[in-house]
């Protein structure tokens, strides 16, 4: 069972060095990254399925030379087994369309289709949630491929590689949360929930996973030797449809994120200061709807 699990930098807000080129475009290659959160969730999906069943891993991202580390941390946290990277300069400032068009092609490079595409709700600095399904989308565009379902906000996740089937429960949103149950044929394409959790009932599931996770420790001393970058050439994409020639979304404007201050002012209260702790109670019955 081949699993291909898609996961992005994005910047890391926490340094508060966030750069914007003059068009209002984010500079990738000069801004701290670090693993999109929502995507390890993803990440740990893939890692039950290959727990359960075998199989391999594969992790795939789009995006400038330095996502090397975002794959490598990817690699230690679900064991896979390779890594690859789409990037070049005509893959660049790519909105969620043009990254699903490269993407999807970055997929249909392998000799035989995954049996489980996966990826994770949304990313931290986009927060449209589109560039999964959009991906899936752009795979049925492909007539000589298999239709892929898609299953979203997943929670849990059965796969039973014999019988090539996948059972989900889905997290459903509206007046109340409900949870829904689906069953589909593989290959099948699932988008994880935040609200995702991975579960190893069995003991020999438990030990299947702290060998793999023996087995990737040496792995991830050397990412290089597992991992595949793969330019537009490479993918015989027209740069004309990818990257900021292939986005049809106008960024308008950007507003950079303020920086709260280095340092506030403090006063120190000791417990065994009455009169202080009577002014702190002062400072906050306000807040407390007391009187």
């Amino acid at each position: 069972m081949h699993t291909v699990v898609l996961t992005k930098g994005v910047p890391d807000f926490r340094e508060g060095k966030v750069s914007f080129d003059e068009d209002g475009h984010l500079e990738r290659g000069k801004t701290p990254t670090v693993m999109n959160p929502n995507d390890e969730l993803a990440l740990k999906a893939a890692l039950q399925q290959k727990v359960r069943h075998g199989g391999t891993v594969s992790l795939m991202s789009m995006g400038p030379p330095g996502y090397k580390d975002v794959l490598k941390q990817g690699m230690e946290e679900v064991y896979a087994d390779e890594l690859y990277l789409l990037s070049d300069r005509e893959m660049a400032a790519a909105d969620t369309w043009a990254t699903a068009m490269t993407v999807t092609t970055g997929i249909e490079q392998f000799e035989e289709e995954p049996e489980l595409v996966i990826a994770g709700f949304k990313t931290a600095d986009g927060e449209t949630g589109h560039t999964g399904p959009q991906t899936n989308w752009c795979h049925h565009m492909n007539d000589d491929l298999t239709d892929r379902p898609l299953v979203t906000h997943v929670i849990a996740l059965d796969v039973d590689p014999d019988e090539g089937t996948l059972r989900a429960k889905r997290l459903v949103e509206g007046d109340v949360s409900e949870i829904e149950t689906v069953e589909t044929d593989l290959p099948a394409f699932i988008v994880t929930d935040p609200e995702f959790e991975p579960s190893y009932r069995k003991a020999e599931h438990r030990l299947r996973y702290k060998d793999l996770r023996e087995e990737t420790k040496q792995r991830a001393e050397n990412p290089d030797a597992v991992l595949t970058v793969w330019d537009h050439e490479d993918l015989n994409l027209d740069p004309d449809f990818i990257g900021l020639d292939g986005s049809p979304t106008i960024v308008a404007g950007v507003d950079p994120i303020p920086k709260g201050p280095a340092e506030r002012d403090a006063t120190l209260v000791s417990p065994d200061d009455p009169e202080g702790m009577e002014s702190v109670a002062e400072e906050l019955t306000p807040f407390s709807g007391g009187e």
